[in-house]
């Protein structure tokens, strides 16, 4: 039986995120207590793989785990999940609004009902947690006054729900990636997508040739972060994620050539594009390189290549 660590405890989005996954049907489900752990563990062997939350439409990547993805031993990511966040004020039965004192979330659900909380609980303490699901087992236990969590929280902690629906910004959407061990990647499907992360010298132009590489051979951006190298000031790791995959000719290439002219590329897996919301509705960003970076243009212009290399110029 397969073994795939969440961000834990139960009810968190992250195991809403990973039961979406064709992975999760008949393996056994670990919480961790924080994405660290999941990748600590996913890097130990105790599990196959891993769900972390990488990124959201409100408040960008997950520095903690941009920054775990990065460091040896290598994982890559190997499926997405999107998962439409909604969030509900919960609290231990017979608590009033006027009683809260204090109000626990993940940092990031807290970033997302902040103006909610500001308009009505002006006088509660924000308190930070390691997840949404562990603020609401907080409550339960009598350590916070309420908790900002998925409102299926509420039902695993006996919880009852004060107000639901209370993102700042309705339709919010996380994106959840499974990571492993390296092995070779999913096969392409078409709508696919490749992560990566690089570093350059710190001189002029050096960004934007790496970007270069990427929009010569028609290569979709999606993303760029920039995170801090931890022991060396003032140099960063540049996190991207492009449209299209790496057993693709152009995406291949690009890779080559990102290879020669960074210092370090770590790739950090191509995996189909998740659906939005985990629905049927199909991501709206280009598939992959078209035009003149289409896989048969490759084809046609490696042929053309081998031709002048055996002395044929007509």
């Amino acid at each position: 039986m397969p073994r795939l660590a969440f961000l834990g405890p139960h009810a968190t989005f992250t195991e809403q995120a990973l039961r979406s996954l064709p992975e999760s049907v008949g393996a056994e489900l670990v919480p961790c207590a924080g994405s660290p752990a999941v990748l600590a563990a996913v890097r130990d062997g105790s599990v196959d793989a891993g769900c972390v939350p990488i990124e959201n439409t409100v408040e960008g990547a997950v520095p903690a785990v941009l920054d775990g993805l990065v460091v040896d031993p290598p994982l890559v990511i190997v499926r997405e999940a999107l998962v439409e966040v909604r969030f509900a004020l919960m609290v231990r039965s017979g608590t009033k609004a006027g009683d809260i004192r204090t109000v626990a979330s993940h940092t990031h659900g807290i970033a997302q009902t902040r103006g909610w909380i500001a308009a009505n609980l002006p006088d509660a303490e924000v308190l930070l947690s390691t997840s949404t699901a562990e603020a609401a087992a907080q409550v339960a236990r009598g350590e916070f006054d309420a908790a900002v969590a998925a409102p299926i929280a509420a039902e695993q902690h006996g919880l009852e729900v004060l107000a639901d629906d209370i993102a700042d910004n309705p339709g919010a959407v996380t994106r959840f990636a499974l990571v492993a061990p390296p092995g070779p990647p999913p096969a392409p499907t078409g709508r696919d997508r490749t992560t990566l992360a690089a570093t350059t010298q710190n001189r002029p132009g050096a960004l934007l040739g790496l970007l270069t590489e990427l929009a010569v051979r028609g290569i979709d951006l999606t993303r760029i972060e920039s995170r801090p190298i931890k022991h060396r000031h003032a140099e960063y790791w540049f996190h991207l994620d492009c449209s299209g995959h790496v057993a693709e000719p152009a995406m291949g290439e690009a890779l080559a050539a990102l290879h020669r002219r960074c210092d370090q590329v770590r790739f950090l897996g191509s995996y189909p594009r998740a659906a939005n919301g985990n629905s049927t509705q199909a991501s709206t960003s280009p598939p992959g390189p078209v035009g003149e970076a289409d896989p048969a243009a490759f084809a046609a212009a490696e042929s053309w290549l081998a031709g002048l290399r055996a002395g044929n110029v007509a």
